[in-house]
């Protein structure tokens, strides 16, 4: 089963995404946006950057476990990931976008 970007508006009326492996595991939340179109920008720039190594960034939560932000060009983060439990983790989670992203459908769910 390929993976999915679910797309969802959220009770304030903001939207967000997130990016979910064929198993329908969460592998990427993006952040708030104002518009709709933001949302499906946001999709779009994780479609055709997921593959490249230089937008990801790994760091700490403050319960110690590695996770990783996907950021555009300019350094604003698009999404994150969970926190992991080890860096080979983290390490699969990336792969786990870089695979899944560039030819995963869009769902809408509404609200969420």
């Amino acid at each position: 089963m390929a993976g999915k970007f679910e797309l969802h508006t959220s009770s304030n009326g903001k939207f967000f995404f997130h990016l979910k492996a064929g198993n329908g595991q969460i592998i990427l939340s993006s952040e708030m946006y104002e518009s709709k179109s933001g949302a499906e920008n946001g999709i779009d720039f994780v479609k055709r950057n997921a593959a490249i190594e230089a937008h990801y960034e790994t760091r700490t939560a403050s319960n110690g476990e590695p996770f990783f932000v996907l950021k555009a060009g300019n350094g604003e983060v698009i999404g994150n990931s969970e926190t992991y439990s080890s860096t080979a983790a983290l390490e699969n989670g990336i792969e786990s976008v870089k695979t899944n992203a560039p030819d995963a459908v869009i769902a809408e769910t509404g609200a969420a």
